[in-house]
């Protein structure tokens, strides 16, 4: 229906009406344009995903979604920040590309069934997306506004899940065989981290840097990361010098010779870079500032336009050329969404020239260093960002132990490939160890990332730093590997189950009536991430007898005794920040 006005009304019932047709479930949609009659089709494809194909050759289009309200509760989509509540379609708005976001969302009821998923089956254009409940019709909307293109749009629709994260693992089964092939994921990449950030900011330098190097390889660590402020003009919060990124000498006199003294100690070696920034005290602003029309949205900064060959090549040389010259394993490569301040200026799609950019940087970095590290960063964590990044991180959250859990766990409900890894943890060196151990329980079902200095722990926290980094290492088949189920999005995933190889871990984070499957698991790792000194389950199956091995926060023996668990409540005997290890016997 060629009805599409540029106009953006109020509410979404203010728009010129249009009929709505079936689609799929409850699911009703309309396709309206800006000039040629669209054409769609919906067809059933693999595990009874259907994917919908909207042609409109040369002209703008909008599918517009509508779902009866039902007992809806929440809405899911890949850039939800914290309002995970369904909102007025008055109020939700979004625009995303290839490097922010994914035009992508899960509609959901009070028992976590879905009511509608959905997700673009090119995720590189930019897509801008209305959603919300419609007061005027009690239903819940979704518009998606699509560039025209001369090929037919594609969108994949879910059909009712039994939660948020079954419906989401479709999805992700089918990006995984869709798209091109995710980077090669060192084992580097799936082991913990260590960063310098928010132990030191941009005060940092070598001899700093390699004694933390030496106590992280010692501790469990695999790799290194050396953030922000190694780089000349590297001080002071604001990105006025970024862009000819070489070392800071006064810092790091001899850059590549401290780079092999942290990897002779085990550690992988990866450098932070910001490639789109161009800062005005750069020595080389003069020649790329008429490629930098647009101020990035961080401090002093300006934005190199990725749309331009020259540009494309230029970050291409400046990665390859770290990585070359100084022995580095990898980079951390920030900032790229800054791309986006050029969205929708008429000049080309941004989506589209950084999806060219990673390509050339990627085909440059592996031809270098087959087994390179690249850190991606959200909102860039994307299914269509598995071929250019080994390693997804969570968004900055420091010292919020909830933010990593909820933003690592939303990351990996739709990652293929690569690693989903923590933000960086931070806590008070001087706080009791259950500080500490917050921290990394929340970190848990993701690689974690360490950001505190080493040589400052107490020995409870040094101890609880090994600890638990030996037991993420044991259980990382199910916490990286395995089915997870961590509920839904607006409770925050306070109960999150996670199993693989007849193991099963739970990690409770408020205090509630645990379900547990005893006689369904080898092996069951309870975690006590609540304020409470014990863990309430509630046994569904026939039961078993466990033997219980309690340890503390730090990683102690508190207890180990035998219990017989049959259908019903229990109370287990778990300190805060502790673990148990149930193991069922004959």
């Amino acid at each position: 229906m060629s009805i599409l006005s540029s106009s953006e009304a109020v509410t979404t019932a203010e728009l010129a009406h249009a009929p709505f047709e079936p689609l799929l479930d409850t699911v009703r949609m309309v396709v309206v344009t800006d000039g040629a009659e669209p054409v769609w089709t919906l067809s059933e494809i693999t595990g009874g995903l259907r994917i919908l194909e909207v042609a409109a050759p040369g002209a703008a289009v909008e599918i517009r979604l509508s779902v009866p309200l039902g007992d809806a509760t929440g809405y899911w989509h890949p850039k939800i920040g914290w309002n995970r509540t369904v909102v007025a379609d008055w109020e939700g708005r979004s625009e995303v590309s290839l490097v922010d976001g994914l035009a992508a969302g899960c509609l959901y009821d009070y028992a976590g069934a879905t009511l509608l998923t959905f997700a673009a089956a090119d995720p590189v254009p930019e897509v801008a997306l209305r959603y919300g409940v419609s007061e005027e019709n009690d239903t819940h909307v979704v518009h998606l506004r699509l560039p025209a293109s001369a090929t037919p749009h594609r969108f994949l629709f879910v059909p009712r899940s039994p939660s948020v994260a079954s419906a989401l693992r479709v999805l992700r089964g089918w990006y995984e065989t869709a798209m091109p092939a995710p980077m090669p994921v060192p084992e580097a990449a799936r082991l913990p981290f260590y960063c310098t950030w928010y132990a030191f900011n941009q005060q940092i330098d070598a001899v700093q840097v390699e004694r933390q190097a030496e106590l992280a390889a010692e501790m469990g660590f695999g790799a290194l990361i050396l953030d922000d402020g190694w780089q000349r003009l590297g001080r002071g919060r604001g990105y006025a010098g970024v862009g000819d990124w070489t070392p800071d000498t006064d810092k790091f006199p001899d850059f590549a010779g401290h780079v092999a003294r942290v990897r002779r100690d085990g550690l992988r070696y990866v450098a932070w870079v910001a490639p789109l920034l161009l800062g005005p005290r750069a020595d080389c602003y003069e020649t790329w500032a008429p490629f930098a029309t647009a101020a990035a949205r961080v401090p002093g900064a300006y934005v190199l336009d990725p749309r331009h060959p020259g540009v494309r090549a230029h970050v291409v040389a400046v990665c390859l050329r770290l990585v070359r010259d100084y022995g580095l394993d990898g980079l951390k490569a920030d900032f790229l969404n800054e791309a986006m301040v050029y969205a929708g200026d008429g000049r080309g799609d941004v989506g589209v020239a950084v999806e060219t950019l990673l390509t050339e940087l990627r085909t440059a970095l592996l031809a270098e260093r087959p087994d390179v590290l690249l850190e991606l960063r959200q909102p860039y964590v994307g299914p269509g960002m598995a071929a250019f990044g080994n390693m997804l991180r969570s968004d900055d959250c420091p010292a919020d132990s909830t933010a990593n859990r909820v933003r690592t766990i939303d990351t990996s409900l739709l990652a293929i490939g690569s690693a989903v890894h923590s933000d960086p943890l931070l806590w008070d060196t001087d706080a009791p160890v259950e500080a500490a151990a917050r921290q990394l329980i929340g970190a848990l079902h993701s690689v974690p990332q360490i950001s505190v200095r080493l040589d400052a722990l107490i020995p409870e926290q040094a101890a609880a730093v090994r600890f638990w980094l030996g037991q993420w290492r044991r259980l990382r088949p199910q916490l990286l590997d395995g089915t997870v189920e961590p509920g839904r999005p607006d409770s925050l995933y306070t109960l999150v189950r996670s199993a693989a190889e007849d193991v099963q871990v739970l990690s409770v984070h408020e205090e509630r009536a645990v379900p547990l499957l005893p006689a369904a698991h080898r092996e069951t790792v309870l975690i006590n991430a609540t304020a409470a000194d014990r863990v309430v389950v509630d046994v569904r199956d026939e039961g078993a007898q466990m033997e219980i091995d309690v340890r503390g926060p730090d990683g102690r023996i508190v207890e180990r005794t035998r219990m017989l668990l049959v259908p019903g409540l229990h109370s287990v005997p778990l300190p805060s920040m502790g673990l148990a290890l149930l193991t069922k016997t004959p």
